[in-house]
C-alpha cells in the first residue's frame, strides 16, 4: 500500500532514488539549467529550494546538512553565489518548462532552471 508515501520512485529502490535527486541537485546547481524529463523535474524542485532555502541560513549546521547531499565545488557555488541571487525571495527558486515528447520512447521533456 502507498498510504502517506509521497514522491516518485521512477522504478529504483531507496538508495537509488536519492543518488539520482543528488547527481541531478548537483548538476542544476553547477550548471543552473539541466533538461530532464517532466516528471523528474517536478520531483526535483522540491528538493533543490530545500537546499537553497537551508543555504541562506548560513550557519554551522546549515552547512553540515548541505554537505550530505553536496560535494565541495556546487556546495561553494551554492552558499556564495545562488543564495545571494535570492537573498529577497521567499520561495520560488526554480521554474520548470515544458519541452513537448521525446521522439525515442515519448517521455514528457522539461528545462528546470532557477529564476
Amino acid at each position: 500500500m502507498l498510504h502517506r508515501k509521497k514522491g516518485r520512485k521512477f522504478g529504483r529502490k531507496r538508495d537509488q532514488h536519492k543518488a539520482l535527486l543528488k547527481s541531478m541537485a548537483r548538476s542544476l546547481i553547477l550548471h543552473e539549467k539541466i533538461k530532464t524529463t517532466h516528471a523528474k523535474a517536478k520531483e526535483l524542485a522540491p528538493y533543490v529550494e530545500k537546499l537553497i532555502t537551508r543555504a541562506k541560513k548560513n550557519n554551522l549546521q546549515a552547512h553540515r546538512m548541505i554537505a550530505r547531499v553536496l560535494d565541495d565545488k556546487p556546495r561553494k557555488k551554492l552558499v556564495n553565489e545562488i543564495t545571494k541571487k535570492y537573498d529577497k525571495r521567499q520561495g520560488g527558486y526554480t521554474r520548470i518548462t515544458r519541452l513537448g515528447a521525446r521522439k525515442s520512447d515519448s517521455a514528457q521533456m522539461a528545462i528546470i532552471e532557477f529564476v
